[in-house]
C-alpha cells in the first residue's frame, strides 16, 4: 500500500508534464495550417524596403520571365524595354477613392461571371470597364 501511494505523486507528475508537450504539440506537424496570428509579430519583408530600384529590377525580370514563355510557346517574342516603360508611365484606372479590396472583389466577381458567360456561349464581357462600370454604379447608390 505504501509503494502504491508513493509512485501515484509520481506518476501524476509525469503524466502531466509529458501530456503538456503532447498537447502543445497538437496541430503542429506536416500538414498543420498556419495562421497569421500563429506567426512572430516583428517579422518584415526585407526585399520590400528595397524601394523604387528593386521594384523596377523585379518588374524587369517578370517581363523578361513572360517574354522568355511567349518564345517558347512559338509566339512573338514581347518588347520587354517598351513594355517596361509603358508599365511605369500608365496611370492607374481606378479613381483614387476607391477601396482597394473593394474594387478587386469587384474585379473577382467579374472574372467569374465572364466565366459563367463563356460556358454558356455569350461573348465575355472587357474586364476592366465592366469593373469600372460597377464601382461608378456602387459609388452613385449612397446618393
Amino acid at each position: 500500500m505504501i509503494v502504491v501511494f508513493a509512485t501515484i505523486p509520481i506518476a501524476l507528475l509525469t503524466f502531466v508534464l509529458g501530456a503538456r508537450k503532447a498537447l502543445d504539440e497538437v496541430g503542429k506537424g506536416q500538414f498543420a495550417v498556419e495562421f497569421e496570428s500563429d506567426l512572430p509579430s516583428k517579422l518584415t519583408d526585407s526585399d520590400a524596403e528595397g524601394g523604387a530600384e528593386s521594384r523596377e529590377t523585379e518588374i524587369r525580370q517578370l517581363l523578361e520571365a513572360k517574354s522568355y514563355r511567349q518564345e517558347a510557346r512559338g509566339e512573338a517574342p514581347l518588347d520587354v524595354d517598351a513594355e517596361f516603360d509603358r508599365l511605369l508611365t500608365e496611370e492607374p484606372r481606378r479613381p483614387s477613392g476607391i477601396d482597394r479590396g473593394l474594387a478587386e472583389e469587384v474585379r473577382q466577381l467579374v472574372v467569374a461571371r465572364n466565366e459563367r458567360r463563356v460556358r454558356q456561349g455569350k461573348d465575355p464581357l472587357d474586364v476592366d470597364r465592366e469593373v469600372e462600370r460597377q464601382l461608378r454604379e456602387l459609388e452613385n447608390l449612397g446618393q
